[in-house]
């Protein structure tokens, strides 16, 4: 524990460190606003409409008072016009964001229900395409209210039972889409804390052996303690800078769109802390055997290579897997810490596989963690050049001192 609490005071300590943890905050808590103002901007648009064409006035009067009574986030004003060359004049010099007309000429003289030439609807560039949907959808629903009371029957009649009802048979409420941006979240984590605070450790074991400081703590505590010091220390802090980032998460969440999935979020998070403190019990353990088989800062580069590129896999992976290739990795650690949460997000997983995956990682944990201590006692007392992991593992010399 004494060691556990030194790692943890200097991790605290460290400005790379809090920097570090400073700038993804922000980064984190600025996406979150960005996205909370984009779900409550309101877009302005002012509608151009040329006098005496009343059936363009009335659909534009009749998507102001839709888009009013709606969270589609668009205000519409109409701009009453002369004639067509006022219109396009209005259009040039952006006074008007687009131009409706009921009829293919856009004349002065078009009164009522539009003929079957058809509405058109200009912009001096390429008009909005939320401002075009919701035109869209009231002329379309004018046109068919006038045809309806040419024909003596209402729109009503004509349109019933022709709604149609969406389902999701697996009972999930969540969006694909929200399921993909979470399985990235998951893996930004996972990969930002088991890098960041492995190289943490590595950096902090080849500091003690270059120094030869190791030499002198070897005779008060047993490396056996010494590395499990530094992993509990470790993990501590990784623990707590995930928690930290997704309870940020959590909370900028509710003041999004996104805030009725905010349960199933919550649960995945859960799942994911716990895997995550498992799985990086074992990321640790391998960071400080790398640090052991460097004999100097520079060696490092090499010797935690292998480990960069196993979790950069994990990474690329895991967020982006899907079908029978995400079902596997939610069993293969380390990718397991990723994978079968986002499938619990996704409603994929019965109630009894994160469990069996969760047992399957404190395996694979424990087996790293004991071929990582006896690596780590054979090889932190050699000096002279680069440890491989054969010569580490079969050093009998590491073994006697850690005994």
């Amino acid at each position: 524990m004494l060691v556990a609490t030194r790692e943890i005071v200097v991790r605290a300590l460290n400005k790379g460190f809090l920097i570090g943890l400073a700038v993804t905050v922000a980064m984190i808590g600025g996406l979150i606003g960005f996205s909370a103002y984009m779900d409550s901007r309101t877009d302005s648009f002012d509608v151009a409409v040329v006098t005496g064409d009343d059936a363009a006035l009335t659909a534009v009067e009749s998507a102001r008072e839709e888009a009013a009574t709606s969270d589609e986030g668009i205000e519409l004003t109409v701009l009453r016009v002369d004639d067509a060359a006022a219109a396009k004049a209005a259009l040039e010099d952006e006074t008007a964001d687009a131009w409706l007309s009921s009829g293919t000429a856009g004349t002065a003289g078009a009164t009522g229900a539009a003929d079957d030439a058809g509405w058109s609807l200009s912009g001096w560039r390429e008009p909005d395409g939320g401002l075009a949907d919701l035109l869209g959808t009231t002329v379309r629903d004018q046109v068919m209210a006038d045809r309806a009371d040419g024909a003596g029957t209402t729109i009503e009649a004509l349109t019933a039972g022709s709604e149609i009802e969406t389902e999701r048979l697996d009972g999930n409420p969540v969006d694909p889409q929200v399921v993909f941006f979470a399985g990235f979240v998951l893996a930004f984590l996972f990969f930002t804390g088991a890098v960041g605070s492995g190289a943490m450790i590595a950096g902090s074991v080849i500091e003690e052996k270059q120094s030869r400081l190791v030499e002198i703590i070897a005779t008060a505590v047993p490396l056996r303690q010494l590395l499990a010091g530094k992993i509990i220390g470790s993990s501590v802090i990784a623990l707590a800078q995930n928690l930290l980032l997704a309870g940020i998460g959590l909370v900028g969440l509710s003041f999004t769109d996104l805030s009725a999935v905010l349960p199933a979020m919550t649960a995945t998070m859960i799942w994911f802390v716990v895997f995550f403190t498992v799985g990086f019990v074992a990321v640790a353990a391998l960071y400080a055997v790398a640090g052991s088989l460097a004999s100097r800062t520079e060696d490092l580069q090499y010797t935690t290579t292998p480990l960069m590129m196993l979790l950069m896999g994990v990474y690329i992976v895991t967020f982006s897997a899907d079908g029978v290739l995400e079902r596997v990795l939610s069993y293969v650690p380390p990718a397991s810490i990723v994978s079968m949460p986002v499938r619990v997000l996704n409603g994929d997983a019965l109630w009894w596989e994160p469990i069996v995956s969760l047992l399957v990682l404190v395996v694979a944990t424990l087996g790293a963690v004991l071929l990582s201590e006896r690596a780590y006692r054979g090889a932190l007392m050699q000096t002279g050049g680069r440890v491989t992991w054969k010569s580490a593992l079969a050093s009998d010399k590491g073994t006697t001192l850690g005994a």
